[in-house]
Formats: structure tokens, sequence, C-alpha cells
């Protein structure tokens, strides 16, 4: 009854007035302003080196070009040529620290590298190949092929969805309601693109990291079969209105999710079994991440959906906790995992710091999991329940804080890189939305930032800032860096810039809309607005939406050709310059016949 009273005192005294004096608005528009940044400082660096190539090409001619001077020069003009490349090459050699040619004659060299510069991931091309068994590049291709082929589609219904904002009456079947569509959408880019996505990759590291191979294929093939037949059997008891109710991520009944359930806990023993039996003494930290993450979802799994707690109350905690461990223990914990294996590789350098890492990997550890509640404050939970995941919410900012600082210590002295790179800019994009959306969700945690934006637009906007802008970019990166040096087959430049800036400026669209008309709804309930009112001021906000989330989907089709140019298997022609001895046989007898 205390609790009650306390709740009711609480509500009473919020009001819309000074709304933006409050600390969590003041944060969250600050890390807006750095994501913008972001943007500004990739796309000068690009710039800067589209002017560089530009004004290279003003000063070499083209061959058609020189063929067409050559043709219509003197003898004179020759002469004089010829006698300027050979006094070039007859100069004085320079030390070797020069970075210019003695003369523009004197030879055939466009391009001198400084020894001292570490080499990068070139977009021209990647000169480092990395040799692994047939079975480690089968189960890797394997799955992330999976993991793809679900992103597309779970992106496809969210494309879908995000019409019916503006079209509501788009259609009238009952397997394409929104209801039933929406956690089509959630548990297919969980549970298929991201969760086979980083599986996939997960192999790679456990086994490089452990210097052996993966200690069972076979375990790695049936898991593969198992996660996918959950998704592919959960949708479509989702579009048939076959569901666990309201529990959101949980949509898909017991006996589907325990497919995916046991494939996690085929995938914990075999990824164990190969780091207890590694070549090396030191477990080194990816591993730490990747296993932690496998035995707090597999928990979370039976928690999740043990039947005895979800009763009432109960089954409230029981969501919270299983939401935000989904994407905090699962899909983060793991992604780290890969990123400080994939991050330092990619740069050709060490981690900045491995305290750091272990500052967070404990950290992390301790203050995520107390942190769902935060999703129902203002609810009947009691009081003290929702100020413990308050303040365990602050508390992310230290795992946070160090996971970034690594991050960023390591790739200092590479901005100049990013320029060269394709690999790079989905690095910081998605190392800068680690920072920016899990302090984002910090701040949203607190209880006035969490009254004004619940149940608003604005969740789905930190939703796809924390998702997408961290997860999804950090595994494109670690794909990119990956597959060419297994397969030494490199994506076009064109295709992996374009579908960067279409996903960048379209998840910049899709989330900077949902926060403006998230906020604005979210005044309109306080000040006591009728609900239509709210639903009528969101129009343009969503048109926004469907433009950004139009601009992502194109850039997901990019990724899977790009994908597919990475992997794919060019035709082996014979050429047979001698005819085999059957064949002359048959040829000789045809003659003496």
């Amino acid at each position: 009854m205390k609790n009650n009273l306390l709740l009711i005192l609480q509500t009473s005294e919020i009001t819309s007035e000074n709304w933006l004096s409050s600390p969590g608005v003041i944060g969250t528009i600050v890390l807006i302003f750095i994501v913008l940044f972001l943007g500004i400082f990739i796309f000068i660096k690009r710039l800067n080196r589209y002017v560089d190539v530009l004004e290279d090409n003003k000063k070499d001619l083209s061959e058609e070009d020189f063929e067409r001077r050559l043709i219509n020069l003197d003898k004179a003009e020759v002469d004089h040529i010829l006698k300027a490349r050979q006094q070039g090459f007859k100069d004085e050699e320079k030390p070797a620290d020069t970075v210019e040619a003695p003369s523009k004659y004197s030879g055939f060299i466009k391009k001198i590298i400084d020894p001292e510069n570490p080499l990068f991931d070139e977009k021209a091309r990647s000169t480092t190949q990395i040799k692994i068994s047939k079975e480690l590049k089968q189960i890797i291709v394997w799955y992330l092929g999976a993991g793809i082929f679900w992103l597309v589609f779970g992106t496809l219904v969210g494309q879908y969805l995000g019409m019916k904002f503006i079209w509501p009456d788009l259609d009238k079947i009952s397997w394409l309601s929104f209801g039933r569509l929406r956690p089509v959408h959630t548990n297919t880019v969980f549970w298929g693109w991201a969760s086979l996505a980083m599986v996939g990759l997960g192999h790679y590291v456990v086994s490089r990291t452990s210097n052996r191979e993966i200690f069972n294929y076979k375990w790695s093939k049936i898991a593969f079969w198992l996660i996918n037949s959950c998704v592919f059997i959960g949708n479509i008891f989702l579009m048939a209105g076959i569901n666990n109710g309201g529990g959101e991520y949980r949509e898909y009944i017991w006996p589907i999710m325990a497919l995916f359930a046991i494939g996690l806990i085929i995938i914990f023993f075999n990824f164990y079994k190969t780091v207890a039996t590694r070549k090396i003494s030191e477990i080194y930290i990816s591993n730490w991440f990747i296993l932690a993450s496998l035995i707090w979802t597999i928990v979370l799994a039976i928690i999740g959906y043990f039947p005895s707690y979800q009763d009432g109350l109960g089954e409230t905690v029981i969501q919270g906790y299983y939401m935000h461990q989904g994407v905090g223990m699962w899909f983060m914990t793991f992604t780290l995992g890969l990123v400080y294996y994939f991050l330092p590789s990619a740069l050709n350098k060490p981690i900045y710091s491995y305290s750091l890492g272990v500052l967070a990997f404990w950290t992390q550890m301790l203050f995520y999991t107390l942190i769902g509640t935060h999703h129902f404050v203002f609810s009947p939970l009691p009081w003290w329940l929702q100020t413990v995941a308050i303040v365990f919410s602050a508390g992310m900012f230290i795992p946070v804080f160090a996971g970034t600082t690594n991050f960023l210590m390591t790739m200092r002295g590479s901005w100049n890189h990013i320029s060269k790179s394709y690999v790079l800019p989905f690095f910081l994009v998605g190392v800068v939305f680690y920072f920016v959306g899990s302090v984002q969700g910090s701040f949203q945690a607190f209880r006035f930032t969490n009254y004004l934006w619940h149940f608003t637009d604005f969740n789905v906007a930190h939703s796809h800032m924390t998702m997408y802008g961290i997860i999804t970019f950090l595994m494109w990166a670690c794909i990119y860096a990956l597959l060419p040096k297994i397969t030494g087959k490199e994506p076009p430049q064109n295709l992996v810039g374009a579908h960067f800036w279409l996903a960048f400026i379209g998840l910049i669209a899709y989330m900077v809309s949902l926060m403006v008309g998230g906020t604005l709804k979210g005044l309109s309930w306080i000040e006591g607005n009728p609900f239509i009112e709210s639903v009528i001021l969101m129009e343009n906000y969503w048109v926004w939406r469907a433009v950004g989330g139009t601009l992502m989907f194109i850039s997901h089709i990019i990724f899977a050709y790009n994908f597919y140019l990475m992997v794919r298997k060019k035709k082996k022609v014979k050429h047979s310059f001698l005819p085999d001895r059957q064949a002359q046989k048959e040829t000789l007898n045809t003659q003496s016949n």
C-alpha cells in the first residue's frame, strides 16, 4: 500500500515544464550530436580521398590520351622527352626516406609506401590471405549465409510494417496483420540474422585464438539446423497466430524455442572443448566474452520459459530480465568478444589494454544482470526493485567507458586510413554507437526520461540504435574483415560504400525521426491530450521512418550481393588439348571400319 501511494505521488508531480533541463534529455541530445559529428567526420575523410584521386587523375594521362598525344608528337618533342628521361635515370639516388621520385620522367612507380606505417585493409585489394581448413570455412559460410538470408527476410517484413504506418489499410489478410508480423520481424533478426552471424564468426575466433580446429564440426552442423528450424517454424506459427503471449522477444512457443536452446548448448560445449584443448597457455579475452554469453543465454532461455514463473507480476519481472538480458548478455557480450579479436586484427596491432578488457568483462557481468526492471518504472513492481535497476543502469557507464576507450585507443593513429579501408568505417560506427546507444539507454532508465519516453516510438529508435547501430554494424565489419582473407575474393569498393552510406544515413533518418516524434508523443500524453492527437502528430515522423527503413533495406540487398561475390565458386573450365586414350581408340576404330 505504501509503495502504491508513493507511486501516485511520484506520477502526479511530473509535468512537461522544463523537460529540456532533465539530465537524461540533455545527455541524449549530446549523444545524437556525437553520431551526427561521426557521419560528418567519415564523409570529410572520404571526400578528401576523392579529391586526392581526382588530382592524381589530372596528373596522370590516361592510356588512350597518351597514345593520341604520342602520335601527334614531332621528332623534336620526342627527342626532348627521351633526353629528359635519360637525365632522370642518371640522377643521384636520394636517401631511403624520400617520398618523391627524383623526376617525373625517371620511372614508373606511382605509389611509395612508408615502411614505418603498418599495412591496413586497403580498399583496392587485400594482400593478406589466411588458410583455414575446408570444414571451418564451410561452417563459417553456412552460418553467415543463413544469417544474411534471415537479415533480408526479416528486414523485408520490417519494411512492410513501416509502410503500414503510412497506409494502414495496405492489406486485410490475418497472416499479414501488424500484430503477427511485428514479432516475425524482431525474432527473425534476433535469432536468425544476428545469432547465426555471431556464431559463424565465433567459430573462426575460437579456433584461431585456441590454435586448433573446432572440436567437432558435426556438432556445429547440428546446431546450425536446430537454430534455422527454430526460426523457420517459429515464424510460421507466429503468422498463424500461435504464440507465447505478450512477452516481447519470446513470442515463440517453448517447444520451438527449445530447438534454439539445444543448439546453444551444443555450440557452448563445442566451443568450450575447443578452448579447453587449446594449444596455447592463455585464454584470449574474446573467448571470455563468447563463452560467458553462451552460458548466460542458456540460463536465460530456461528462466524465460520456465512455466512456474509466468504468473502475474512475476511474469513482468521475468519479462524485463529476459528482454534486456537477451540484448545485453547474448548479442552485446558475444559481439564484444568478436570485436576484441577482429578490430586489432584489421589494424594489425594488439588491443590497447588487456586490463581494460578484463574490467569491462567483469563489470558487464555485474551490472547488466539487474537492469531489466528499468523497463517497468512506475509499474506495480516494488519501488526498491525499480530503484536497483536504475542504479545498476547507471553502473553500466563503467563497462561502456572501459570498452569504448579500449577500442578507440586501439584505433588511435588509424583515422587517416578511414578513407583507404572499407572495414574501419563499419568498426568506427559500431564502436561509437556502442558508447552512444549504451549511455543513452542508461539515461533513459532515469525516472523522468522513462516516464517521458516509455511506450512511445522513442523506444523503437533506441532498440535500432543498439541492435542495428552496434550489433549489425560491428557484424558487418567483422564479415568484411574476414571473408576476403579466407576466400580470396574482394567485394567491389563502390558496392561496399553504397552499403555503408545507405545503412548509416537510413539509420540516422530512422532514429532521429522516431526520437523527436516519440518525445512529442510523450509530452502530449503528460499534458493529458487525447490519444488520437499523438497519433496524428506522428504522421510525418512515420514517413521519415519509412524513408530511413527503405534505405536500410536496400543496403541489406547490396550486402547480400557482396557476400555472394565473396563466397561464390568460379566454375573451372577444363581445357583438353589432347584427346584421352579412349577417344583415340574410338577414332581409330571408326577410321578402320
